[in-house]
């Protein structure tokens, strides 16, 4: 049986395929992922990208939808997958496919492009509660990416270029538009860019931090979504939080499409 998990994020389109295996004894059925896909083509609407990236991950895998039992989508624009047999929130799947790849997790960070989120867990990947920034860029990757632009690095030397910073910076401003000011002027006080790279990550981890804190930091600490990718942002929110470790889930950016798809089997096999 294959089941499918459905992530529709802002700038990217995540789709996981499941093979039920149904491996005999206590450890319960076990899946394995085929296939995972897509980045968000700009040239379509969001219904007829959900389309082509669930198109295109069956035929890289060599299936058809005749092929798949169940499809759970998930994402802010999860209603848009018209072919999806139900939808669940960013939380109950991220939950569920961090507690299935790392079972000890007990607290879930998020953070993608526009938003982050601080979600605790129970041993059953059950998503027990949460906090989220409300949709402000200020506390997600597209803040990063924006003040990035403003230093005329890439996202990727932005990161790198704050691990060679030593520097506390503080950022005031509670929005992308201010912040840039606030770049703008620190470029024109000559501030390094690692430093200024390093105040903008410092920023966005303590933001983030401060949401985690209100559902509590126990057990093992997992981080998932596009901003894992950045190592300033890892280092800087390890630093805000902490904690002596802050684990990372292989394709971070594809938790949360796993947990819909592990759902969906789980719902077929019922």
């Amino acid at each position: 049986m294959i089941s499918a998990g459905i992530d529709m994020g802002s700038r990217s389109i995540k789709v996981v395929l499941l093979e039920d295996l149904l491996l005999d004894g206590a450890r319960g059925p076990q899946y394995v992922v085929k296939v995972n896909h897509l980045m968000f083509p700009g040239e379509l609407d969001a219904r007829e990208a959900a389309e082509k990236a669930f198109d295109d991950a069956l035929e890289r895998a060599k299936l058809t939808r005749d092929d798949v039992a169940v499809v759970i989508a998930t994402g802010a624009g999860r209603t848009q997958v018209g072919f999806a047999d139900d939808g669940v929130t960013e939380m109950t799947a991220g939950a569920r496919g961090a507690v299935y790849m790392r079972p000890n997790t007990r607290t879930l960070v998020d953070v993608g492009a526009e938003e982050g989120r601080g979600v605790k867990t129970d041993a059953s990947g059950r998503a027990v509660d949460f906090a989220g920034n409300e949709k402000c860029a200020a506390g997600a990757g597209s803040f990063a990416e924006a003040m990035s632009r403003a230093l005329q690095l890439s996202l990727q030397e932005f990161g790198e270029a704050s691990l060679r910073s030593d520097k506390t910076i503080p950022m005031n401003a509670q929005c992308t538009v201010f912040a840039e000011s606030e770049v703008v002027s620190l470029i024109h006080m000559s501030t390094p860019k690692e430093d200024i790279a390093k105040a903008v990550l410092d920023a966005v981890a303590s933001r983030i931090c401060a949401m985690v804190r209100r559902v509590g930091i126990e057990g093992e600490v997992v981080l998932i979504g596009g901003m894992a990718h950045n190592p300033g942002f890892v280092a800087a929110l390890k630093n805000a939080m902490g904690v002596d470790a802050l684990s990372l889930p292989d394709m971070p950016e594809y938790v949360s499409a796993l947990g819909c798809a592990l759902l969906g089997a789980e719902r077929a096999l019922s």
